[in-house]
This record gives C-alpha cells, structure tokens and sequence, in this order.
C-alpha cells in the first residue's frame, strides 16, 4: 500500500510537470529556468532536482509515461497474434486509456501543445528521438520474447519495430504540421497511417 510519504512526493512531483509543461508551452523551453519551474510550485531548485535530473526530464516526463503505457499494452497482447498486429492493436486500443494515464498528471490538451514544443525545439527533439530509439530497443526485445526468438540473433523483430517506429514518427511530424491539433485528430492519423503499412510496403504503387 501507498505510503502518505509516497502519495505527497509523487503529488509534489506531479506539480511540478504540470508547472513544466505550461511554462514551455507559454514561454517556450529556452525561456523557461529550473527555478521558474519551481518558484511556480512554490519549492526550492534543490526539490526540483530531487524529482529530474533537468527540464528535459520533466519536459518528457509525460511522454514516457505514454511509453510505458503502450509497453505494457505489447506484452498483454495475445500470444497468437502476429508480431505487427500486436503493435497496431496495442497502439490502437491503447488510445482508450490513454486519456487516462495522461490526465492523472497534466490536462490532455496540455500534452498535446507540449508535441508542438518539442518538434519545434531542436535539443528537445534530439531527446525525444534518442529517448524513442531506447524503447525501440525494448520493443523489439519484447517482440523477441514473446516470438521466443534470440534478438540479437534474428533481425526480424529489429526490422518490424523499425518500420513500426517510422510509421508512429510520421504520424507526429504529420499532426504537428495540421491545423487540427485533438487527439482524435493524431488518432485517426495513426490508424490511417497504420493500415498502409501492409498495402505501402508489398503493393505495386505505379499508377496503371
């Protein structure tokens, strides 16, 4: 059971991401400080540091949070599905829970305003892309598991979440430049895009 301890360092930890995010989506990452972030939470830069190691760490921190939430989705998947299909499944019925596992910290809109930042904030993004290709590494791994497949003996599970990760990657880059910025909006983009995998990647494309 949750200590009273435990429930106001992650109370205080939560704060301070919701002051995070909002200051860089108001003032943009470079003009936001450590001691913005806390002075907004009324504690002192050392508490901030206690919690992340700087703002890039509490910039992701939702972020990851989504991560680990669609992880987890990956290995409750059915053992007999296909290796792609469990990651489309995965990522789509996730989308029903999703609103969930975010608005425990921060508003839904919130995170959404702060994918804007982030693409548009070069050493943001090169965390973002360096952070993405570590959990790649773990998704294949997953894959490999389940599959009962060596993964550093076998590309295949390398080579789906490679193609999976480029799928999910287009999808962010193609909503931050749209006009409509909802999450049913990213959601339908990543279904659209998902189903073209299969028809992009083994269909002729050449106009007849």
């Amino acid at each position: 059971m949750e200590t009273l301890r435990e429930r106001k360092r992650q109370r205080t930890r939560d704060a301070l991401v919701r002051a995070a995010l909002d200051l860089f989506t108001t003032r943009g990452y470079e003009g936001t400080t450590v001691d913005d972030i806390a002075e907004a939470v009324d504690v002192s830069q050392r508490t901030f540091f206690r919690y992340f190691a700087g703002k890039e760490e509490a910039a992701l921190a939702v972020h990851e949070m989504t991560v680990e939430h669609f992880l987890g989705a990956v290995r409750e998947r059915p053992p007999h599905e296909p290796p792609m299909e469990a990651l489309r499944q995965a990522v789509l019925e996730g989308w029903d829970t999703l609103n969930e596992v975010v608005e425990s910290v921060v508003p839904v809109e919130l995170f959404l305003r702060m994918f804007r930042v982030i693409e548009s904030t070069p050493v943001l993004l090169a965390a973002h892309l360096r952070r993405s290709t570590e959990s790649e590494d773990t998704l294949a791994r997953i894959l490999a598991e389940r599959e009962g497949l060596d993964v550093d003996a076998d590309p295949r599970p390398r080579v789906v979440v490679a193609v999976f990760g480029g799928v999910m990657r287009l999808t962010e880059r193609q909503w931050c430049a749209g006009g409509d910025t909802g999450l049913d909006t990213m959601r339908a983009l990543t279904v659209s895009y998902l189903e073209q995998v299969g028809p992009a990647l083994t269909g002729a494309w050449r106009a007849r």
